[in-house]
């Protein structure tokens, strides 16, 4: 009996090389710019292959994005080993860490996406902070507990100071490299270097004993005072939009 010899297709792509394909064009053209016919020319694979896996295009995108996610998460016992009994040398690690991460490869790719598909696509937005900001700032928020708290470990402010941290050490470069910038590592430490200290001293002058002077006290009057009074401003603002909407 004679044996037919199948002709060799073509050699399927791991489904992390098809995400990775993915992630570039819609990187380069958007999520409305991109079908699926391209993406499967780019990766050299069937249609009915991409459909079978993933269905459509929005969940095709989606999971190209959750890619995205797990290349750029630091891992936070990666954050807990910078720490030492020197907590000023402790941040600077761990913010140049996290600066770093969110200006290389993986952070600009899954910024630039995100910025540009969050309008009509909110809860990819959502997503990325659930899984990728939300642990590092619970992790920052329970490192200022064990720090800088009582022999409790209370320190109320610890989750805005996580906020806080993150805002001012790594929002600045992540809005630059967001907005085409090139950032060398020169910079970046000698910025976060700048901002740790700006940042832990005032916090720390934030967490002593309040002043017993009578100018110290006005001064935390007033703070608080303002501090409500933005609150109000808010609350204020939230139900102008309701009343309106």
């Amino acid at each position: 009996m004679r044996t037919v010899k199948r002709r060799p297709g073509r050699p399927s792509l791991s489904n992390e090389e098809l995400l990775d394909k993915a992630l570039d064009l819609f990187l380069e053209k958007g999520f409305a710019g991109t079908s699926i016919d391209a993406i499967c020319t780019a990766a050299g694979m069937a249609k009915r292959t991409v459909y079978s896996r993933y269905g459509d295009k929005e969940t095709l995108f989606k999971a190209a994005l959750s890619r995205a996610i797990d290349e750029w998460i630091v891992p936070i016992d990666r954050l807990r080993e910078q720490e030492s009994e020197d907590f000023e040398a402790s941040l600077i690690r761990i913010g140049e860490i996290l600066v770093t991460n969110v200006l290389g490869p993986a952070g600009l790719r899954l910024l630039r996406l995100t910025n540009s598909e969050s309008v009509t696509m909110p809860e990819i937005s959502l997503e990325n902070v659930r899984r990728g900001t939300e642990p590092t700032l619970q992790y920052l928020a329970d490192l200022f507990r064990r720090r800088l708290g009582d022999e409790n470990g209370n320190f109320p402010d610890a989750e805005e100071a996580a906020q806080a941290f993150l805002s001012i050490v790594v929002g600045g470069p992540a809005s630059n490299a967001a907005w085409g910038m090139n950032i060398d590592m020169a910079s970046v430490e000698r910025h976060t270097r700048y901002c740790v200290r700006l940042f832990l001293h005032g916090l720390l002058e934030e967490s002593a004993s309040p002043p017993e002077n009578e100018a110290g006290q006005l001064r935390r009057l007033l703070r608080d005072a303002e501090d409500r009074l933005g609150e109000a401003r808010g609350r204020i603002e939230e139900a102008t939009r309701l009343v309106r909407d």
